[in-house]
């Protein structure tokens, strides 16, 4: 037998799952460069936090939990109908000692885009981040009512 395949036997049958197998391959090449690279590799690490969308009568409520995240660091778009939140933040330790000097950084990513259920707009849009709490109010665009044309 040839690259690591096994034979097939009759009283072995099992199925074949390609998700099963991706997650695998995925976990070992996570192994090999953390092996190549200790310290390196793990170092940076995207989240998507979990997101509250709340509907009222004239604005969206969203809130997101950004921990650790100062508000220079925050980047909110809005495209369309899809609202897009983005963050860095990062540690860096230094330590001196005789003869030799440590220094750590680690560098985290919070990134989310998520569909709003009504059209917005910027204009009087309004966020606040308070105690790692990032609460955005968006206000809906207006719609027309409908006009009825009569016939004559």
């Amino acid at each position: 037998m040839r690259f690591g395949l096994t034979r097939w036997r009759p009283h072995t049958v099992s199925r074949w799952d390609p998700f099963e197998e991706m997650t695998r391959t995925q976990e070992r090449l996570n192994q090999l460069f953390e092996n190549m690279l200790p310290g390196q590799w793990s170092g940076g690490t995207t989240f998507s936090p979990l997101v509250d969308i709340k509907e009222e009568n004239d604005k969206i409520m969203v809130t997101t939990d950004v921990p650790g995240v100062d508000k220079k660091d925050v980047e909110i778009d809005i495209r369309d109908d899809i609202l897009e939140i983005s963050a860095k933040c990062g540690e860096e330790h230094e330590t001196e000692e005789e003869g030799y000097v440590l220094r750590e950084r680690t560098f985290n990513r919070f990134s989310r885009a998520v569909r709003l259920p009504a059209t917005v707009t910027e204009e009087g849009a309004k966020a606040k981040l308070e105690d790692g709490v990032l609460t955005i109010e968006l206000p809906k665009v207006a719609i027309e009512e409908k006009k009825k044309i009569m016939i004559e």
